[in-house]
Parts: C-alpha cells; structure tokens; sequence
C-alpha cells in the first residue's frame, strides 16, 4: 500500500499538467469541482469504516464487537465498506473544496465518481451553482404599462379591469436577465420526470402507455419539462430579487397565522417542523401581493 501511495505521489510533471483544474465555471454558470483523494488518505478512512462496522457485529463466543477484527470483517460485505467509505470520504472532500473556494451553492451537488479502485487515488467531480446574478430591468413600468391597459374603460360605467396575477407576473418577467446554471435545470427536470413516473404508476399504467396516449416521445417530454423547469426557476429567482430590493421579510406572526389556517393538526405539526419552507412561501406570496399592486 505505501508503495502504491508514493508512486501516486511522483507524477512527472506532464502527467500533473494532464489533470483537470479542480474548479471549472462552465459558460451556464454551472461550477465544477474536480477532486482527487491520495490513495493514502482514503485508506486510511477506510480503516475508521471498518472499526466502525465491526463493533456492530456479533460472533458465537465474543460480545458483541469484541471478535477478532479479521473474522468480523468477513461478515461485513466489501459493497457495504465501499458504499460507507465513499459517502464518508466525498462529503469531506467536498466541503473542503468548497470552503477552499469560498463558493455558496443553492443546490446539492450531483457526484459523478471517474475512479475508485482499491490502492489508488479516488477522483470525483461535483457539479454545483451558486446563486445566478438577476438583473430585473424596468420591471415597475413593465408592469405599470400592462396596468394601464386594464383602466381603459371602453363602456360608460363599466369598472376598469385589474391584469391577472400570471400578467403581471409575466410583464414584470419579460425584462429579467438571468441565466439559470443547466445543473439547476437538470435537477429541476429529474424531479418533475421522478412525479411524473410515480403519478402513472399509481394509475396503473407504464410510462410507455402514458407518452403513447400523449402522443409525445420521452425525448418531447423531457423537452417539455425542461422548458417549464427554466420557466419556474426563472420565476423563482425573479421574485427572490424584487424581495430583496425591497426588503420584503416574514415576522414569526407570520408564519404562526399561516400553519393556524392549517384545519388538519397532524399536518400542521409536519409543517411546524419545517419554519423555513413556510417562510419561504410566505415571502414568495408577499412579494406577489407587492407586484400586482405597482
């Protein structure tokens, strides 16, 4: 093993150049960080796993993680170590290149694993975003301008007619520039395929019969969701902004009248456990309010 370990360690230069640079921001705002773990690192975490794991077993004559370290490992499958060895070992990494690069994801990342073999150097990539920037334009006289339409009173007497919500949304939204990072997106879309799959099956039907009655292909719907997750999230980080700008908070009272207007009480127990999520919807909805009354 330390011979394993110090051939990593003496790359020749060109070999070193050949690497990827840990941390790459692609054109969509996407940042990905390539990260190599010493072999010698991840043994060394992979000797605490099995500590670990071994005090759990139990062997005819020995209490309870007190057998021979050498007969209890053979009772702990190798898929059960490298599974434990591997979330342990990409979470540390990972928050210490983050915390390297000074960087704020608003997403989890998503691990693809380039090699992990038994002896060497373990190398992973994470791809995460950051919050995109927003620039909101004249979003006020956008909004003021699809207003003013509705006071035009065409019949004497006849009250002037308010936009919709999804109008006003929508002007104020035709002069936001944001690029939304593609990781973002493709999150976004996995989660509405995943609801879409559980959906039909609960309906007793194969995905195949769904898109079939649809007349679409999966690669239409994919397209479909991805147009509507770019949409939502553009949406979401809009109105993130304009409460920003104004300041637009959410008080305990708040969030305590919001779960009492909740009739089911095991559900607002659930709800309670979570005060960020129902502050979040709060806000969101406050600066809506905030929107249509511009």
């Amino acid at each position: 093993m330390a011979k394993d370990t110090k051939t990593t360690k003496q790359k020749s230069p060109a070999a070193k150049q050949e690497q990827k640079k840990e941390l790459v921001r692609r054109d969509d705002g996407t940042i990905e960080l390539n990260i190599t773990v010493p072999a010698a690192t991840v043994q060394k975490e992979r000797g605490k796993i099995e500590d670990a794991l071994v005090k759990g077993i139990e062997l005819p004559g020995f209490r309870k993680g007190m057998a021979p370290r050498d007969l209890a490992l053979k009772k702990i499958s190798e898929e059960k170590i490298r599974e434990e060895l591997l979330r342990e070992v990409i979470t540390n990494e990972y928050r210490k290149a983050v915390e390297k690069h000074k960087l704020q994801p608003v997403i989890n990342p998503q691990i693809h694993i380039e090699a992990f073999e038994n002896g060497q150097d373990l190398q992973f990539t994470a791809e995460i975003a950051e919050e995109p920037k927003v620039e909101l334009g004249d979003y006020k006289k956008a909004i003021k301008d699809v207003s003013a339409k509705g006071k035009i009173v065409t019949e004497k007497g006849k009250e002037p007619q308010k936009p919709s919500i999804d109008a006003v949304i929508a002007a104020g939204m035709s002069q936001v520039t944001v690029k939304i990072p593609n990781v973002i997106i493709e999150r976004e879309v996995s989660r509405l395929l995943s609801q879409v799959i559980d959906e039909v099956k609960q309906l007793g039907m194969t995905l195949e019969n769904y898109l079939d009655s649809k007349k679409i292909s999966v690669e239409q719907l994919r397209e479909e969701y991805k147009n509507r997750a770019e949409r939502d999230i553009k949406l979401e980080f809009f109105l993130r902004k304009v409460a920003d700008e104004e300041k637009i908070t959410v008080t305990a009272d708040d969030i305590t009248a919001a779960i009492a207007k909740i009739e089911d009480k095991d559900q607002q127990e659930e709800i309670k456990k979570n005060p960020y999520l129902v502050a979040s919807i709060i806000r969101q909805q406050k600066t809506i309010d905030f929107l249509t009354q511009i």
